[in-house]
């Protein structure tokens, strides 16, 4: 509120004069009980200072109010009347796994693995697919084979050309391990690749759940990506 009005409030009353004419003629007309004459119009008077006051406070608080409706109207569920912003969306990351737990996909690689359904009761064959939707600047792939029941290595191939891969078997933590490595400065295309390793093993039907394979590539892009399989899933 204006801190002024109080005094021009006193003001316009101080102001303020009766038309005294007017009330002594309505005092004659009463006593002498005539009809009134008709009056001739008279211009309005223009308001007392006092009443443009008020009216104009009025007018103020009017405005102050509809402007609190619509911000109360606008507002959210938050006690100032503002509504809580959403969080932002997170990005969709591949989840990671446990450590030692098979994790079978990462981005745009994915990899599987089977023994080949030609093995026989001496010998077998371990069969990793690897599938990429994008290229990759460098990728090394381990097929690990326990060493139970007469386990050895008799060798290895893959779908891709031989030239670009550096390959070797070795025998390492109670495993045969093969494993193939990309040569600096060459690709793997998109699409679905193959790599085998081959061993002979203990006469009968050998147990391929503690096989596993595991690849760590990095995209063309620049990003990493690794993934494992475990033979056990087979099962």
């Amino acid at each position: 509120m204006d801190e002024e009005l109080p005094g021009r409030l006193r003001g316009a009353a101080q102001a303020h004069r009766p038309d005294r004419e007017r009330m002594r003629a309505r005092v004659a007309r009463g006593m002498a009980g005539g009809r009134t004459p008709a009056r001739v119009a008279r211009p309005p008077r223009a308001a007392t200072p006092w009443l443009r006051v008020a009216g104009a406070t009025v007018a103020v608080c009017a405005v102050l109010a509809a402007g609190a409706f619509a911000v109360t109207s606008a507002g959210g569920d938050g006690p100032s009347g503002e509504r809580a912003a959403a969080p932002p969306p997170s990005a969709v990351a591949t989840p990671s796994a446990p450590d030692g737990a098979p994790r079978a996909e990462d981005g745009p690689l994915r990899a599987d693995g089977a023994v080949d359904p030609h093995s026989n009761a001496y010998w077998a064959q371990s069969n990793v697919t690897l599938r990429t939707s994008e290229a990759l600047s460098s990728l090394t792939v381990e097929l690990r084979i326990a060493l139970t029941g007469g386990v050895a290595g008799t060798g290895s191939w893959r779908s891709l050309p031989e030239r670009d891969f550096t390959v070797s078997a070795t025998e390492d933590g109670g495993f045969l391990v093969y494993r193939w490595t990309l040569k600096p400065g060459r690709t793997v295309p998109a699409g679905t690749h193959t790599f085998a390793g081959q061993y002979n093993h203990a006469e009968g039907a050998r147990d391929a759940s503690g096989d596993y394979l595991t690849a760590h590539a990095v995209r063309a892009s620049g990003q990493p990506a690794t993934v494992r399989y475990s033979f056990g899933r087979e099962r």
